[in-house]
C-alpha cells in the first residue's frame, strides 16, 4: 500500500492534533468540516489522513490499520477515538455500543435555557431524505423513533452565547443539535436546526470536550481532554 505524500504544514498539523497515542490507540482533535470516513463526497476521511501520517512518520511500507469505533458529524470538532489494531476496535467497539465510554460535548448555543441544568428525554426519529432528525411531539408515536437522553449545564458565556456542556447518554443521529433545538437553544452555525446564521468556516460550534473510557488492552481509565477550536469566540467560564 503506498499512501499520498503529506506536505510539511499538514503532517505538523496531523501531528499536533494528537491527544493520547499508544500501540492500540490514537486518539485526535477533529477539525470542523472534516470527514472521520469516506462518504460520497471525495473529501479525504480522518482515518486516510492518520495512515498516510503514521506510514510516513514510522516509515511503515505495508498497509497502516486504522479503526473507527465511533463518529463525530462533518461540522463537529473534538475528541475523535482510532483503534490502530484489530483487537482494540473490537474491545471499543463493544464499550461505545454497551455505553461504557462517556462522552462530553461543549455548545455554544443561541440563547439561554430556561433552566441552568436538566435532563432532557425525547423520542427522535430520522427523515432519510432531509438528513434531519425530528422530535416526536404532541403524543406522536412513530415506530422508527428512538428514545434520546442527555443532560446538560450552563457552564459559561460569551457577549452573545451561552456553553452548555453535555453529556450524552445515548447515540442517535444528530441527538445533540435536535435536542438542544427543541428547548429553544440552536446551536451557533447550526442552520438545519434553527441557528440564525452560518458560522465562517461551514462548522457548528458544537466540540467533543472530553471522553472517558477502559484503555481496550490496559484496562486503565483513560480521560481524554481536547482545547476548543481557536475560531470560537471569548468563553467566561
Amino acid at each position: 500500500m503506498i499512501y499520498r505524500h503529506l506536505s510539511t504544514e499538514e503532517y505538523t498539523d496531523l501531528q499536533e492534533r494528537i491527544l493520547y497515542e499508544d500501540n492500540h490507540l490514537l486518539v485526535v482533535n477533529k477539525k470542523a468540516g472534516e470527514i472521520v470516513q469516506g462518504d460520497k463526497t471525495s473529501d479525504e476521511p480522518l482515518t486516510e489522513k492518520y495512515k498516510a501520517f503514521i506510514a510516513a512518520r514510522d516509515s511503515k511500507p505495508g498497509q497502516v490499520f486504522i479503526g473507527l469505533p465511533h463518529r463525530l458529524d462533518r461540522p463537529v470538532s473534538g475528541v475523535t477515538v482510532l483503534a490502530k489494531t484489530s483487537k482494540a476496535l473490537e474491545r471499543l467497539n463493544a464499550m461505545f455500543r454497551e455505553g461504557q465510554a462517556h462522552k462530553f460535548y461543549w455548545a455554544l448555543v443561541c440563547a439561554r435555557p430556561q433552566k441552568e441544568q436538566a435532563l432532557l428525554e425525547d423520542r427522535l426519529w430520522r427523515n432519510e431524505k432531509q438528513n434531519k432528525t425530528y422530535v416526536c411531539k404532541g403524543g406522536q408515536s412513530r415506530s422508527d423513533a428512538k428514545l434520546a437522553r442527555l443532560q446538560y449545564s450552563l457552564i459559561g458565556t460569551t457577549d452573545r452565547y451561552f456553553l452548555l456542556e453535555v453529556e450524552l447518554m445515548t447515540g442517535r443521529h444528530h441527538q445533540i443539535r435536535c435536542q438542544l433545538s427543541n428547548i429553544g437553544c440552536p446551536i451557533k452555525g447550526d442552520l438545519k436546526y434553527g441557528a440564525p446564521r452560518s458560522n465562517p468556516d461551514g462548522g457548528i460550534c458544537l466540540h467533543a470536550r472530553r471522553i472517558t473510557l477502559i484503555h481496550p488492552t490496559k484496562k486503565e481509565l483513560l480521560t481524554i481532554e481536547a482545547p476548543i477550536p481557536a475560531t470560537w469566540p471569548p468563553i467566561n467560564l
